[in-house]
């Protein structure tokens, strides 16, 4: 599992991060004239309405997008507590993913095994054993029915949940860890990225490479889909993030920061309209990357050796508990307003929630002793998982704000907080 960046476990054997002395000599350049092609991709009227409400551009007012609906409050501070402790894993958790029904949660680890859960109650339900060395990466099929996983022996495998057996043909390609894997929406594609600096696109029916992209001059960190797969997402320790065409394989654009640190985590927003990248300098970015700039920067989180994923969710206005426990004013049915949050582990344990439009922070969670590497948001009720070195995970379920009417959170009998 190559979570560190800097320095490389003795044993591993890892490429030391090495910087390109010319890097802006040989990075592809962008032509403006294929604008109209990225923004075609994502013209609005192709954006089902939901798509613009769960995640609200952050240039647009945080209190709400349509005049047509009673504005509602948006609320300043969220209230995730523990739900419930996964453990079985006997070296640290370097991923953790809920299947797209929401029906399974999925790890892996140092310990070269995955590990599957029931969602709902936590039991165990499979150990998959295959891989030879750490799995740093899985990701689920759409249809929740595959499990793809990348792992220190070079491997991709692919493993049918019904069965928990692996397919009879990884994918066999990478010269070095694969590091970051994606399905593409329709699942008949995968992307991954490799300490060997190249991102591979696989045809996952066959189980044949279908194009190697000789994306970056440094291990690449992760990979990703845009929502209707003509666009893929990379990232490397060289501080680039590279958008490309999935059909040609030709970069469309190069976004580099001008800080210039190495980029650990790279996810397109759920309307496809920005990226968001975590970055050894203590901060996660989100990048209109159309235009190429940087529009929002979320900091508060310690990030500078690890490689910590990032991750959206949406929250809603939510009922607030009163000192005489009745529920206050709040919006509680569906196709209520909804903001947009993002999530990020950090080096000191805990888990941070902003908000995207105002960077502020709704909630720091003290997740995890250790690094917390993974986290992730489930699809239908916004439960936040989180995974980290001390080889837990952790299940994170919303409450109602406890508050006593003058916005302070209500206290118990030894003074402390109940959030």
């Amino acid at each position: 599992m190559s979570n560190q960046t800097s320095p490389d476990p003795p044993d591993r054997g890892s490429p030391k991060r090495k910087r390109s002395p010319s890097r802006d000599s040989d990075q592809p350049r962008y032509d403006g004239a294929r604008d109209s092609k990225l923004r075609y991709a994502y013209d609005e009227e192709e954006l089902p309405s939901d798509a613009e409400q769960a995640f609200p551009s952050p240039d647009q007012e945080q209190d709400g997008l349509s005049p047509k609906r009673r504005k509602v409050e948006r609320p300043r501070r969220l209230n995730y507590i523990p739900y419930m402790t996964l453990r079985g894993h006997k070296r640290g958790v370097a991923a953790v993913k809920f299947s797209p029904d929401g029906k399974w949660i999925a790890s892996c680890s140092a310990d070269a095994t995955i590990k599957i859960w029931d969602a709902q109650t936590g039991g165990l339900a499979q150990t998959l054993e295959g891989h030879l060395a750490g799995i740093s990466t899985i990701a689920w099929s759409p249809d929740s029915k595959v499990l793809a996983s990348g792992s220190d022996d070079k491997l991709i495998r692919l493993w049918d949940i019904s069965t928990g057996k692996c397919m009879p043909t990884p994918l066999v390609g990478h010269h070095n860890y694969v590091y970051s894997l994606a399905f593409s929406p329709k699942g008949n594609m995968l992307v991954s990225g490799s300490y060997d600096e190249a991102v591979f696109l696989w045809d996952v029916r066959t189980a044949r490479l279908m194009r190697s992209l000789p994306a970056h001059s440094d291990p690449v960190r992760s990979v990703d889909f845009v929502r209707d797969g003509t666009l893929t997402a990379s990232c490397s320790s060289d501080g680039l993030i590279r958008i490309w065409d999935t059909g040609t394989g030709q970069c469309l654009k190069t976004l580099v920061h001008e800080d210039n640190a190495a980029v650990t985590s790279v996810k397109f927003s759920p309307n496809g309209k920005f990226v968001l990248a975590a970055t050894l300098d203590n901060a996660v970015r989100l990048w209109n990357y159309v235009e190429g700039r940087c529009a929002k920067t979320y900091q508060g989180h310690k990030n500078e050796k690890f490689s910590i994923n990032a991750c959206f969710g949406t929250y809603t206005a939510d009922p607030t508990i009163t000192e005489d426990g009745a529920e206050g004013d709040g919006e509680g049915q569906p196709g209520q307003q909804k903001w947009a949050f993002v999530a990020c582990g950090s080096e000191d344990g805990s888990t941070v929630l902003w908000d995207v439009s105002s960077k502020e922070i709704l909630q720091t969670l003290p997740s995890h002793e250790g690094v917390v590497l993974g986290v992730d948001v489930g699809l239908e009720d916004q439960t936040i998982l989180t995974c980290g070195m001390d080889k837990t995970i952790k299940i994170w379920k919303r409450q109602p704000v406890a508050t006593n009417g003058h916005d302070r959170p209500l206290l118990d009998q030894n003074g402390s907080s109940i959030e």
